[in-house]
């Protein structure tokens, strides 16, 4: 859709990212270690791996492996003490609408209604009034917020509220987009719904995903691939793609839950969760 189109040389002059090198992956973990405290705390120990183009990875492990702070790596929010995390091939420089990211913690501002939240960014950018009130109405639609454009956070629902991080990080059309435990405030019903919004959004917008989760039946439904972390310092324990889908992301998650394969990649996945867990205490 023409609203969507950002246009590489508008992000790299706003970000200072070089253009993309051929061949590349959207994002590659090199060899990193994360450290704190002079050393003395290594959240991160040789990590590698690839991020791979319209694919959904997932990254879980046992509280304090480093997931988070792998995804803020990506983010540029931190950076590795050694090693590097580069994206299409060139070093991430610091944060940048090229990636976008959705925070547990509701990030709205509260003097601002719906669409003017979606819209601040585009503003930022530069974009026209036009363009800016286009994309924030594709994106209301998307995130089923059409009745709300005018409303306050104060006035929206705890999932309401996500939903609105969520449009406000995609109308800024992100190569990348990174979510830091999207739904681990909000309850139940409210989770599967979201988890089911966000199948809907990557196969209408065919994004580059990357999700951090607690939680292993949420990694399995929302994931084409899981790295899992062992316990601190975190190492990548296994990357399993999510071969018993077969290509498929499932609009309804009771549609998975009775798929062939998925018990066994739920007991995989607890099984090595308990692994780690127990190794951990021992």
């Amino acid at each position: 859709m023409a609203i969507l189109g950002l246009g590489r040389k508008a992000t790299q002059a706003q970000t200072g990212v070089d253009a993309p090198l051929p061949g590349t992956p959207p994002l590659r973990a090199n060899r990193v270690t994360k450290s704190y405290l002079n050393g003395s705390v290594i959240a991160l120990d040789d990590v590698s791996f690839d991020v791979h183009a319209n694919q959904v990875t997932a990254m879980i492990g046992p509280s304090g492996c480093g997931k988070t702070t792998m995804l803020r790596l990506m983010a540029g929010l931190e950076y590795p003490s050694l090693g590097d995390v580069t994206m299409f091939g060139r070093p991430i420089p610091g944060p940048g609408p090229e990636r976008g990211m959705v925070f547990q913690a509701y990030t709205s501002f509260p003097w601002l209604t719906t669409r003017a939240n979606i819209e601040y960014g585009l503003k930022l950018q530069g974009l026209s009034k036009a363009e800016r009130r286009a994309r924030a109405e594709h994106f209301l639609e998307l995130v089923h917020l059409e009745g709300f454009a005018n409303a306050y956070p104060a006035e929206l629902s705890g999932g309401m509220k996500q939903r609105v991080s969520i449009a406000r990080t995609l109308a800024q059309n992100p190569a990348l987009l990174l979510l830091d435990e999207p739904f681990g405030a909000l309850d139940a019903q409210v989770t599967w719904e979201m988890e089911e919004m966000i199948i809907e959004i990557i196969e209408r917008e065919n994004k580059t995903v990357v999700v951090v989760t607690h939680d292993i039946q949420e990694a399995i439904y929302l994931a084409d691939r899981i790295i899992f972390y062992t316990r601190q310092p975190g190492r990548i324990k296994a990357d399993l793609p999510m071969a018993f889908k077969e290509g498929r992301r499932f609009q309804k998650k009771e549609e998975m839950l009775v798929h062939p394969g998925y018990v066994d990649m739920e007991r995989r996945l607890y099984a090595m969760m308990r692994e780690e867990i127990r190794g951990r205490v021992s």
